[in-house]
């Protein structure tokens, strides 16, 4: 079904692969009758030939990325901009979108949600942007439908920025990313590696792009195999699969770690720019006669079989056949992987799900950037036609993509087809992602097809003894399981008609209400302002020491960005950071809060002129034992705050919260083993945290313990290879050493975090 190679591999002419190897010159000349070195080969693939035309450095191997456009949904565009108003913005210097998909209920927290939407429009005509108001598209979807253009790059600030499948190479980061592009500055990055994704075949009747996507995830997730790098998909696959059905895999190549993601293209995605009136935007992209790829997956998309992704990880990935055929065993391991991800904080069981043998879910959910496309809801319509959902427990919604998308559903009949079956068609919006929409009930299980389904994220609460599941399936099979009143079913199972419907987009709907400024600013527009919207607090440079309170300590194999910063109803407070901050890390560690908050006592007395001992009683003994040794140490030129440790944090999300909250909490680093994406350590070092690197093993502090980095100001200015630290113990008046490491940083980043965060390097900079 899914091959890696061990190592890299050369496609030839698009249609052969030639693992590298001692003898993979000869084969390749024996076959081409062309003799060329690997790097020259590397440079052969689409993702090259779009990084080097966007690269401002004049060197490939250190990257400098100007984007073509940036957009951003109403979680994060307020802070986005206040962060760069703060550093002097003037104007939008490219194309940025603003969309309102994630806070457009506007249903808790009173004004603030519908605050923060009258704040995007009016600096989308202040500062010459786009505003695509709440229910008119999820963010995702407008891109693709009028942002997308063959050879583009764009960023923006939501993790699932993938728009490969339409020649797009689209990243998603962290808010202070977005910033530094609207200062006309640059995306800084090594070159990535580029693993090519090799199709054949075509899929089978009742199998769709999540499908496609679980297994890949599956097969690449645990082993890094795509880490950081652009997931390239090529071969004669490719040609089997319409444009929605790229796009539905190229969304979730988020969850595997990949950077980005690219496509071949060919007519099917010229086709698809011609239905929406742009057909200027495509260009036709492949790879070159001899193309180098740092790794290879092989995927046969005929062998491909209904995936489910069960609780807690889009990665924890079985056929549904083999969870139904293997239901003892399967729900026997979820129980025990919860263990470790709950931490016991609930009893969690799912054995009350198997009825007379049969798994039976509570709920199903087909929405989003993901499962909200044309083709997945005409799918799921066919396959429920003539059905009936039920009148028990189990529930069905269906969130179209966009509003165009909804008006072509009413046309053809399929909107008809599942309301007529007791499903609940709703408007575009991203909540069931995010844990703001149709939450199950207490111990329910939700099937659906949307991108994530980490703990809590649906929106339960362990602190409130709360919880629930979800798995993630693609709209075939959750339709079919909807058609047997939520027994788990494979849509391979549906016998009848699948049809192919003919898609029409309506371009009047954009234009009768989103506002387009065509990048014309208008400075004498005021901007509107809610109570809720708060500027970022004051925040220091690092100083010459550090002394550190290690105030929660986290030993899961993966801390998610939903972890760090709850989402649910807490997106309402994104605009203003310190109450925001209240929330972090709460459904994980409650403690963390309060701990945070009491160090950084200390280090606010400091930068008040005050004796941080007079703020805190911890000061005076702990400073004493360093005085022992470190003697030029003073409370004038140490700095006090605190630290977290996790194996791996900052999977998920592109969230600059889950950083930023700590930050302003006296968060001064984060300690992990390794960081789960490139975009939650740059988020880090854009919040001014150091982001620590310590070996895997036994951890020479625990938690609560104080630690003292000594010169840390000259280690980052002088790039020192490694951080001396130190555990410091009151009881026995003594210092015990450790080191640890800061991974590469560029010049900008290390300035970054010399300034204490990049509206103070901008401030310099201006």
């Amino acid at each position: 079904m899914i091959e890696l190679t061990q190592g890299g591999a050369y496609l030839l002419n698009g249609t052969e692969i030639v693992p590298d190897s001692a003898d993979a010159a000869a084969q390749i000349r024996n076959k081409t009758g062309r003799e060329i070195s690997k790097s020259e080969a590397a440079k052969n693939t689409i993702a090259y030939g779009i990084l080097e035309s966007h690269n401002t450095s004049g060197s490939m191997e250190k990257l400098k990325i100007k984007f073509d456009k940036l957009t951003s949904h109403d979680i994060t565009f307020v802070g986005i901009i206040q962060t760069a108003r703060a550093s002097g913005l003037q104007k939008f210097p490219i194309p940025y979108v603003l969309t309102n998909c994630h806070n457009s209920l506007c249903a808790v927290g009173g004004t603030i949600n519908e605050d923060d939407h009258m704040f995007g429009l009016s600096c989308a005509k202040k500062y010459g942007g786009v505003y695509v108001p709440p229910h008119q598209a999820v963010i995702h979807q407008y891109a693709r439908e009028m942002l997308a253009g063959g050879g583009k790059m764009i960023l923006g600030s939501d993790s699932h920025t993938r728009y490969g499948a339409l020649g797009t190479m689209a990243m998603g980061e962290g808010g202070p990313e977005l910033v530094k592009q609207l200062l006309s500055q640059t995306y800084d990055i090594n070159m990535p590696g580029v693993v090519g994704v090799y199709l054949t075949g075509e899929p089978v009747k009742g199998v769709g792009p999540q499908d496609v996507a679980l297994a890949i995830i599956g097969a690449v997730f645990g082993n890094g195999y795509v880490k950081n790098k652009v997931m390239e998909f090529v071969g004669p696959g490719v040609a089997a699969l319409s444009a929605d059905f790229r796009i539905g895999i190229d969304v979730m190549t988020t969850e595997t770690t990949c950077l980005s993601s690219i496509w071949r293209t060919d007519g099917q995605i010229k086709e698809f720019y011609e239905i929406h009136g742009r057909k200027e935007e495509y260009t036709e992209l492949n790879p070159g006669e001899i193309t180098y790829y740092d790794g290879m997956i092989t995927v046969d998309l005929s062998k491909i079989r209904p995936m489910i992704a069960m609780p807690f990880h889009p990665s924890n990935t079985y056929t549904i056949d083999e969870v139904n055929a293997n239901l003892k065993d399967v729900l026997h391991d979820v129980e025990e992987r919860a263990k470790v991800s709950l931490d016991g904080a609930v009893p969690y069981s799912l054995q009350d799900k198997v009825v007379d043998g049969k798994f039976m879910v509570d709920q199903g959910i087909i929405a989003g950037c993901a499962g909200g496309g044309f083709e997945n809801i005409c799918a799921a319509a066919d396959i429920l036609r003539g059905s009936y959902i039920g009148s028990d427990g189990f529930t069905l919604s269906v969130y179209p993509a966009s509003m165009p998308v909804y008006m072509e559903l009413i046309k053809n009949g399929c909107a008809a087809a599942l309301l007529e079956t007791g499903a609940v068609l709703k408007t575009a919006f991203c909540g069931p992602c995010f844990g703001a929409g149709d939450t199950p009930a207490n111990n329910a299980f939700s099937i659906r097809h949307s991108t994530r389904n980490f703990p809590n994220r649906e929106g339960s609460k362990l602190q409130n003894g709360q919880i629930s599941s979800v798995a993630l399936m693609d709209a075939r099979s959750i339709a079919a399981t909807a058609a047997n009143k939520g027994m788990l079913t494979p849509a391979t199972e549906f016998d009848g008609e699948i049809g192919k419907y003919k898609y029409h987009f309506d371009a009047n709907i954009y234009k009768n209400r989103v506002f387009d400024s065509k990048g014309v600013a208008d400075e004498s527009v005021e901007i509107q302002f809610g109570p809720n919207i708060k500027d970022w607090p004051a925040m220091g440079a690092l100083p010459e020491n550090l002394v550190l309170r290690v105030v929660s300590e986290i030993h899961d194999p993966v801390t998610t960005t939903d972890e760090l910063i709850p989402s649910g109803e807490t997106s309402s407070y994104r605009s203003n950071p310190l109450g925001l901050a209240e929330f972090t890390l709460s459904r994980k560690d409650p403690e963390y809060v309060g701990r945070a908050k009491d160090i950084q006592r200390a280090e606010k007395a400091r930068m008040q002129g005050e004796h941080p001992c007079q703020a805190h009683p911890d000061v005076k003994p702990v400073m004493g034992v360093i005085k022992k040794t470190f003697s030029d140490a003073t409370h004038e030129n140490t700095g006090f705050g605190s630290t977290i440790f996790a194996v791996k944090p900052g999977d998920g999300s592109a969230r600059e919260q889950a950083a930023s909250c700590q930050k302003v909490l006296g968060g001064w680093a984060n300690i992990a083993n390794e960081y789960a994406t490139k975009r939650y350590r740059s988020n880090l070092i854009n919040w001014g945290m150091l982001p620590l690197l310590i070996e895997a093993g036994e951890l020479p502090f625990k938690n609560l313990d104080y630690l003292f980095f000594p010169g840390i100001r000259k280690a980052v200015e002088e790039k020192a290879e490694t951080i001396e630290a130190y555990r410091v113990s009151v009881e026995e008046g003594t210092l015990q050493s450790f080191t640890m490491t800061l991974g590469e940083l560029t010049d900008e980043e290390r300035q970054i975090i010399l300034k204490g965060c990049l509206i103070n390097y901008n401030r310099v900079h201006a």
